[in-house]
């Protein structure tokens, strides 16, 4: 069976759903409040793990009620958290502003994860032992990069989701097979303002990339191999939080399942258009047989 290990966030989100998001200085009656374990990180894992892989998550948890059950979210989603630390503190926390269009505004306080900033014993060992290491930037950028030069030294491909945003320092990008973003990440990335300059560009960090379109798909670039578009499934959003991250765990177990990109690729777009039908984020990833099912090759 496929093994994905993830080193990265765990976050509870706190989701507030409205008409319309407000703007600085105004304030608007929300519809409803809900609190969803979530986190880049541990919404990866789980959809790597719903969408059939075996999956170990990396990264810590406060000693907190929210700790407590970020914890237990993810093992009921069948991922392995034995090398997920409990620490003193607060748990990383996610403020999100979901509107009627299925938009979305976040603002993350790291907690518990700003201390995952190195390796811990046992880390890379379980890195080693996987098919692939999915990264993202929820936690200190020391630790990605610790995580993706294991990776490197054991021949285990790395998926990076750079998330938040920012610069990548030339040891993490020598260390990533493929970068997994955004179009708005990817032209913040290369300066460059049409998503498809912005997605050929990235091929001079990194040897292949995806570009995720929302509604219209993705787009797949590599060194070797002409440009892809992927169309997604048409659908109507009713929340797009965790959108990218299903994508981007969907992906890692097709890719390491050895399915052809434009499969792969497919069967991953897939997996996001059932995720945005429902609210929330790790709530919302869907399992395998649901991904199968609205499947078109």
């Amino acid at each position: 069976m496929t093994h994905i290990a993830v080193l990265g966030s765990t976050n509870m989100d706190l989701v507030t759903f409205v008409a319309e998001a407000p703007q600085r200085g105004e304030t608007v009656t929300g519809r409803e409040f809900r609190t969803i374990p979530g986190g880049k990180g541990a919404n990866q894992a789980i959809a790597a793990a719903r969408a059939g892989a075996t999956v170990s998550m990396i990264g810590a948890v406060g000693n907190d009620a929210a700790g407590s059950r970020l914890r237990e979210t993810l093992e009921h989603s069948g991922v392995d958290t034995d090398f997920l630390r409990t620490v003193e503190g607060p748990s990383g926390t996610a403020h999100i502003v979901v509107d009627d269009e299925g938009g979305n505004s976040i603002v993350v306080i790291p907690g518990a994860n700003g201390t995952v900033d190195h390796l811990s014993p046992g880390d890379e060992g379980l890195i080693a032992s996987a098919d692939t290491l999915l990264l993202q930037l929820e936690i200190p950028t020391a630790a990605v990069v610790a995580g993706a030069a294991a990776a490197r030294r054991h021949g285990v491909r790395t998926i990076l989701t750079p998330s938040p945003v920012q610069p990548l320092p030339p040891g993490l990008l020598a260390a990533t097979d493929l970068l997994v973003l955004n179009q708005y990440e990817a032209i913040t990335l290369t300066g460059r303002t049409d998503p498809r300059e912005a997605a050929t560009a990235l091929l001079e960090l990194v040897p292949r990339a995806v570009v995720t379109l929302g509604a219209t798909g993705c787009l797949y670039v590599s060194r070797d191999a002409e440009p892809l578009v992927v169309p997604a499934p048409r659908v109507e959003a009713v929340d797009t939080t965790g959108a990218g991250d299903t994508f981007a765990g969907a992906l890692a177990v097709a890719l390491a399942e050895e399915k052809p990109v434009r499969e792969a690729l497919s069967w991953a777009a897939a997996a996001a258009s059932l995720s945005v039908e429902r609210a929330g984020a790790s709530a919302s990833m869907p399992y395998r047989p649901e991904i199968d099912a609205r499947f078109t090759a």
